[in-house]
């Protein structure tokens, strides 16, 4: 049995999975989801920044578009902090294309001009 708190929403919900993956304490089938992929798949969303360049700011920031493998973080990492951007960059442009072949682009987060 595990318990965990489900990150998914504010609500915070406290959840108990079994032995047999039956999950209580979900207020939304959301945390049913959560917990499964929690006890099965761990996976996170990488936020982070990159340099800019032609900018009055030194740094914007980026995420993965989707989640990655918990043990992939710090190699996905190396690849962020070797990034470069030139400005003006908007929501959702591509920072790294495919990240070590994992599937998934890192992208931008905030629109900046200049």
């Amino acid at each position: 049995m595990r318990e965990l708190i489900c990150i998914t929403c504010p609500r915070g919900c406290h959840l108990v999975v079994d032995d047999n993956k039956n999950v209580t304490g979900n207020f939304c089938p959301r945390g049913v989801t959560y917990a499964i992929n929690e006890i099965t798949r761990l996976v996170r969303v990488v936020t982070s920044s990159v340099k800019l360049t032609n900018s009055v700011y030194p740094r914007v920031s980026v995420k993965t578009k989707d989640p990655i493998p918990k043990s992939k973080i710090g190699a996905v990492m190396e690849e962020i902090n070797r990034v470069s951007l030139k400005a003006p960059v908007k929501i959702g442009d591509i920072a790294i294309q495919n990240v070590l072949n994992l599937g998934v682009d890192v992208v931008v987060t905030k629109n900046i001009d200049k």
